[in-house]
């Protein structure tokens, strides 16, 4: 039986902690304690802020010193991710941008952003793995499995901050290509319409359009017509889960293949190139670099098959 010692910890912040609250830093820090007992030292004194009690609400300020006595830690069980050498050259090869603050890649559709519900890992996982000199990596927002596309990491935690802050302000643009089924009779169609999660067995299983939801809002635009599926660009104004996927949907022109929002009778009367895939790419994206404020305009390729599924449905 392993005997663990208690023991006292003391740490300096530095600026990419600052304004962060300090149950939210302590719950990073130390993932295996538990967060009742986090309130519970904080509220006693066993964990004091410039030799201070604070409320767990306490926001953080640059040289703060923390202070944690007699604390037992179990340590973090760091589970191994196999990361074959085809799926490591996929990933890298799919970077699009990079400095000290992000990573820009163009996500591989079949790709979770990370592991849970019983994925072994996701492209954060992945990423950890074969870039092991990368201290800080977390993903800045998200992308869902069989979506393919622009996606951001942050390399340091005030890049996180700044990009959730421009998230928060929609100063971020994000843009998507998509083939719709049908022929789209306006050149310009605005769903607004709210989304609700609905949950199975406490898990998260679809959205729905229900007056409870969340505000949500989606343009989609016309780019080409074909004869029976249209492609459009598409200007999501919420960043909901799965928004562009339901409000296309509800549209009467849901997203090509999507096993989930989709139409499998009109599925099965398209023609697909050699394998069907989710027809949805995040292909654009402008936001505020979190260092210097320029402005950042990202494009992102299609991949093989979306792009010969396009030529196939042009020639018909």
């Amino acid at each position: 039986m392993k005997i663990l010692m208690k023991k006292n910890y003391v740490f300096s912040i530095q600026k990419d902690f600052i304004f962060q609250r300090i149950d939210n830093f302590l719950f990073n820090k130390f993932k295996t304690l538990p967060k009742s007992l986090i309130y519970k030292n904080l509220r006693i004194g066993k964990i004091l802020i410039n030799k201070k009690k604070k409320k767990p609400s306490y926001k953080l300020q640059k040289n703060d010193i923390i202070y944690l006595f007699n604390i037992k830690i179990e340590p973090i069980k760091i589970k191994k991710i196999s990361c074959n050498f085809k799926i490591k050259q996929k990933i890298l090869k799919n970077i699009l941008y990079e400095d000290q603050h992000l990573i820009i890649l163009n996500k591989p559709y079949g790709f979770s952003v990370h592991g849970g519900s019983g994925i072994q890992s996701g492209i954060i996982e992945i990423f950890r793995t074969i870039r092991t000199d990368i201290k800080f990596l977390e993903l800045i927002h998200r992308l869902d499995k069989d979506t393919s596309g622009i996606l951001l990491l942050a390399k340091k935690r005030s890049t996180l901050k700044n990009l959730h802050q421009q998230l928060r302000e929609k100063k971020i643009k994000k843009y998507y290509i998509s083939v719709l089924h049908g022929m789209l009779k306006k050149q310009k169609i605005i769903i607004d319409l709210p989304i609700l999660k609905t949950y199975r067995k406490k898990k998260f299983n679809i959205v729905t359009i229900h007056k409870n939801g969340k505000p949500s809002k989606t343009i989609f635009l016309i780019k080409k017509i074909f004869s029976n599926c249209t492609l459009v660009i598409i200007k999501p104004i919420t960043g909901r889960t799965h928004q562009i996927r339901i409000h296309a949907a509800q549209s009467g022109h849901p997203v090509l293949y999507d096993p989930k929002y989709g139409n499998s009778i009109l599925d099965s009367k398209i023609k697909f190139y050699k394998k069907k895939r989710l027809l949805l790419h995040a292909y654009k994206i402008t936001f505020l670099h979190p260092e210097t404020n320029k402005n950042i305009c990202i494009y992102a390729p299609l991949d093989k098959i979306f792009k010969k599924n396009l030529s196939f449905f042009s020639k018909k």
